[in-house]
């Protein structure tokens, strides 16, 4: 049997981590012995996790996690007020360090000093939520394995990749996976070195799954009875929610009759609904929160829309494909490989006047076609 590790921050709910669910579905438990090893255990998923995966946690990671968050500077300081004068002189000198080498390496060697290498021996260790430097760095450095695989699931362009350190310890892992051709190139262009150790490996999505749990419950719950867009997604501002607000506002003002719904929670909630309180769309652009379970919505909407910054693979995207929906998407890194062969989608670019004609162009379909839509 072999034995694989995936290692990731935690099972909260989003894409990265509902991709690692889906690939652990179609692992057959009779040929895999499998450990999920988390930084910290919290997310809306946890108890999605398939049985007989074994689960285990980063010991004292709250601790490490403190020291990882805070600026090293801030440390430091805190020490020296702490009289802890041996430790901030340790500090700053990993401080300074670190801005002469541009990677926190040695830092990640120094919180890591107590935490023994993992005991047991993997034949693939995965580095799953990548690119993140300090589970790279743990993988590298604290697993033992024949075979390590870094993923990448993000565009690298766009979230302040870390290319020195990347350098020093991907050529450390036998295959770097990405979600997509276009991720792909963007990596490879920054390093050359990885192009004959990295691969395309599309996150997987359980078709059969979703379109069962799209059954499971009730979706819209007003008594609305026109057109119904839906967008899925965090809330943050690489998802783009504020674009798709601004959207709404200008198809208000045009008069259309429709009801754009968001599922997702997140720390950009405050600025969503100030945005919609200054336009005066509070009945139009709907929050609803976090949903386990979008599915239904995705099966009973009218137009799904993706309004992402950037993304590396969307798994919202490709499970919105599964309901055959018209579809409005920007422009991406790998959104056009995901809308191929859609028979109702565009890509658009990431402004919300582009949306907006992408939505406008989508509803005025529907009314040519003896639909009401205003």
């Amino acid at each position: 049997m072999t034995r694989v590790l995936f290692m990731l921050i935690n099972m909260n709910i989003g894409g990265t981590e509902k991709a690692l669910l889906n690939l652990l579905e179609e692992m057959p438990q009779d040929k895999y012995d499998i450990t999920l090893l988390m930084l910290e255990k919290y997310g809306g998923f946890l108890n999605d996790i398939p049985e007989g995966v074994h689960i285990q946690y980063l010991r004292n990671y709250g601790d490490i996690k403190v020291l990882l968050n805070r600026p090293l500077l801030q440390t430091t300081m805190q020490l020296v007020i702490n009289k802890r004068y041996k430790e901030s002189i340790v500090m700053l000198g990993l401080y300074l360090w670190s801005k002469i080498t541009r990677n926190q390496s040695s830092f990640f060697r120094y919180v890591l000093r107590n935490t023994p290498s993992l005991d047991t021996y993997y034949d693939v260790a995965v580095a799953f939520a990548g690119p993140m430097d300090f589970i790279t760095y743990f993988i590298v450095k604290k697993v033992q394995a024949t075979i390590k695989i870094q993923w990448i699931h993000f565009d690298i362009s766009k979230i302040g990749f870390n290319m020195n350190f990347a350098k020093k310890y991907y050529p450390f892992f036998s295959r770097i996976f990405v979600v997509s051709e276009e991720g792909k190139e963007k990596l490879i262009t920054q390093m050359p070195c990885l192009a004959d150790k990295t691969t395309t490996f599309y996150n997987k999505i359980a078709r059969k799954r979703i379109l069962q749990q799209a059954e499971e419950t009730q979706a819209f719950e007003d008594d609305f009875d026109g057109i119904r867009i839906l967008t899925v997604g965090r809330l943050s501002e690489e998802k783009g929610q504020d674009l798709c607000i601004e959207a709404c506002k200008l198809l208000r003002d045009e008069g259309y009759k429709f009801r754009w719904y968001c599922i997702g929670e997140g720390n950009y909630r405050e600025i969503c609904e100030e945005r919609i309180h200054l336009y005066g769309i509070e009945f139009d652009f709907i929050l609803l929160g976090a949903k386990q379970n979008p599915y239904p919505y995705m099966k009973a909407c009218d137009i799904y829309v993706q309004a992402s910054r950037h993304e590396g693979y969307c798994i919202t995207l490709a499970e919105a494909k599964v309901f055959e929906k018209p579809i409005i998407t920007t422009n991406f890194t790998g959104a056009k490989e995901q809308i191929q062969n859609v028979k109702h989608g565009c890509v658009v670019n990431c402004n919300a006047t582009a949306i907006y004609k992408g939505v406008k162009e989508m509803l005025d379909t529907r009314l040519a076609l003896g639909k009401e839509v205003n």
